[in-house]
C-alpha cells in the first residue's frame, strides 16, 4: 500500500469571503475508498477543486503519488464535479470520443462497456437524459481514465434509488489496489458501506477522521449515526 494523496495544512480563503478550508491535512492510501463527509457549505467541493488543480490553496501544499502539484499530477487525477460537464447536444458516443481526444489515458472500450453496464444508449443525447442518467454517463467517462486518484463530488446527488445503486456498484467495480477513490457526500447512509476511511469536514475543518470500521466499533454506531452526532442533526 502506498500513499496516493497527502495534503498538509491546506487553507483556502476566497477574496472578500469567509475562509472555506482551515488547516486540512489527510492521507489517502492506494486500494482505499475514502469518504469526505459533511453538509453543503462545509468545504468539500473547495477541497476537491484544489486537488483537481482548478483553484490554488491560500496556504499549505499537497502531493499526488509523491509528486508536488503540477502537470504530472493533473495527468493522474480524474475529477467528477457535481455539475454535468458534457454538452447537451452530445450523444453518449460523442462524449466518449470527446474524452478520448482530450485525455491520453482514456480507454474507449472500457467506456463502451460501462455504458452497457449503466444501461445507457450510445446514440441518446444528453438533453433527453434524466439527471440520474447524466450522472451515470459522467461517472462512466471519469472511470474510463487510467488514473491513480479518482475524486467524485457528490456522485449520488439528485439521483433516484435505482441510479444510486448502479453508481455505487460502479464505484466498487472500478476499485483497484493500485488506485484510490475520494468521494464527497452528505448522503452517507446510501454509500457508507463502501468506505474504508472517512473524515468529517465541519466548517472547513476536519473534526473526526479514521478507519471506517474502527469508528463503527469504538463508537458502537454506523457512520451515518456518527455523522448525525458530528453535525448536530
Amino acid at each position: 500500500m502506498s500513499t496516493i494523496l497527502e495534503t498538509e495544512h491546506l487553507k483556502k480563503t476566497y477574496l472578500g469571503k469567509k475562509t472555506a478550508l482551515y488547516d486540512v491535512s489527510l492521507k489517502v492510501e492506494s486500494g482505499r475508498i475514502y469518504g469526505l463527509l459533511g453538509p453543503n457549505g462545509s468545504g468539500k467541493t473547495t477541497f476537491l477543486k484544489i486537488i483537481a488543480g482548478l483553484i490554488k490553496p491560500t496556504a499549505g501544499n499537497f502531493k499526488v503519488c509523491g509528486k508536488e502539484f503540477g502537470i504530472d499530477t493533473k495527468k493522474i487525477v480524474a475529477f467528477l464535479p457535481d455539475k454535468n460537464v458534457v454538452y447537451p447536444w452530445m450523444t453518449s458516443e460523442d462524449a466518449i470520443n470527446f474524452y478520448a481526444d482530450f485525455f491520453e489515458d482514456f480507454d474507449k472500450n472500457k467506456a463502451l462497456e460501462m455504458l452497457k453496464f449503466m444501461k445507457l444508449e450510445p446514440k441518446q443525447t444528453v438533453k433527453t437524459m434524466s439527471k440520474g442518467m447524466i450522472e451515470k454517463l459522467n461517472l462512466s467517462l471519469t472511470f474510463s481514465r487510467a488514473s491513480k486518484l479518482y475524486i467524485l463530488d457528490e456522485p449520488l446527488g439528485g439521483t433516484d434509488p435505482v441510479a444510486r445503486e448502479q453508481i455505487i456498484k460502479t464505484i466498487i467495480k472500478t476499485w483497484t489496489e493500485e488506485s484510490a477513490i475520494l468521494i464527497t457526500t452528505h448522503l452517507v447512509s446510501d454509500i457508507e458501506h463502501v468506505f474504508n476511511d472517512v473524515a468529517f469536514l465541519k466548517e472547513g475543518e476536519i473534526v473526526l477522521e479514521g478507519d471506517a470500521e474502527d469508528l463503527r466499533t469504538t463508537r458502537g454506531k454506523s457512520i451515518y449515526q456518527i455523522y448525525l452526532d458530528v453535525f448536530g442533526a
